[in-house]
């Protein structure tokens, strides 16, 4: 039931949904009741999953499927900043999904990948090499 909830609280940490899967991960690793490299290969991937699934969010808003078609006054200054970030993503190109796992930047990165269409190979290389990076760092700072 813990590693459950292990995937479930990696997953939801790394879409726009509010959550810390670290603190969970710790306690986990604190326990010692599982192996390490299993820890990790759990909350790895439904992190990486997480990233993915805002990936997917980027696409499907490019596309125009999660778009308020009844929005009275466009939001400038999103525009603007969403703008910013895109131009930004698109001149360093996909490696810098690496930092998704950063906080506040990560998650809205994978969607902005998403809205300039970085491809789902790419995207998931880059997401799941910065996702598991934060934990395999987390795990050997705290053994």
């Amino acid at each position: 039931m813990e590693l459950l909830t292990l995937f479930f609280s990696g997953f939801t940490s790394s879409t726009l949904l509010p959550g810390s899967s670290e603190a969970l991960f710790a306690w986990m690793l604190s326990q010692q009741n599982w192996p390490v490299w299993l820890l990790i290969v759990i909350v790895g991937t439904a992190n990486a999953l997480g990233g993915m699934t805002n990936w997917l969010l980027g696409i499907l808003i490019r596309r125009g499927l999660l778009e308020d078609r009844d929005k009275k006054k466009p939001n400038r200054q999103a525009d603007k900043s969403r703008r910013k970030a895109e131009r930004w993503l698109e001149q360093h190109g996909a490696p810098v999904l690496f930092f998704s796992f950063l906080p506040i930047i990560g998650d809205p990165l994978c969607l902005v990948a998403g809205l300039i269409k970085i491809s789902w190979l790419q995207a998931l290389l880059y997401i799941t090499l910065g996702k598991f990076f934060r934990y395999i760092a987390i795990a050997y700072f705290i053994n």
